[in-house]
């Protein structure tokens, strides 16, 4: 079984806003024929900078399987989340508090997810500039929701890392 190392509490309307990030964020990289899209071009690595043909080459060597496992550590926060795309129980109580227990595979899906869902929305949004920022656009505001969240997430595992829980 999968070690705990880090619990995160969200509120049940901040789970479900995630959920149906992450969800889109699947759906995007399963979709056919998004090859030629810069925010998924954008999570492949360009292999050979200064060769177009090569990276072209790489990219489609490896690009499915890079994706696939993108979409698997999505799969991974929407289950510790126990939500498939932003499907909460409309009976619960959105004020809720949520705890997510993460082990240390589902920690490492999560900082991929979110890194990843963070690369797209940049791309989408063109910021060339971590300080970039539009107030009157309400799109980085998610953006920057998501890098509270993720930096949330690396602040609890560097805190396990100083006092690890004990067993």
């Amino acid at each position: 079984m999968n070690d705990r190392i880090v619990v995160l509490e969200v509120s049940g309307l901040e789970a479900l806003h995630l959920a149906g990030i992450v969800g889109q964020f699947r759906d995007l990289i399963v979709d056919a024929g998004r090859e030629d899209d810069p925010a998924v071009l954008r999570l492949l690595p360009d292999a050979y900078p200064d060769d177009d043909d090569a990276s072209r080459e790489f990219r489609r060597l490896t690009g499915a399987d890079m994706l696939e496992r993108r979409a698997d550590d999505a799969r991974t926060v929407l289950d510790t989340l126990g939500m498939d795309g932003g499907e909460l129980d409309p009976a619960s109580d959105p004020d809720t508090t949520i705890t997510v227990a993460l082990g240390a595979t589902e920690a490492r899906a999560w900082m991929r997810t979110l890194s990843a869902i963070r690369l797209v929305l940049a791309t989408r949004l063109g910021i060339q500039d971590q300080d970039e920022h539009r107030p009157d656009d309400a799109r980085f505001e998610i953006y920057e929701w998501v890098g509270y969240r993720l930096e949330g997430l690396v602040a609890a595992l560097d805190r396990n890392l100083e006092d690890p829980p004990r067993r």
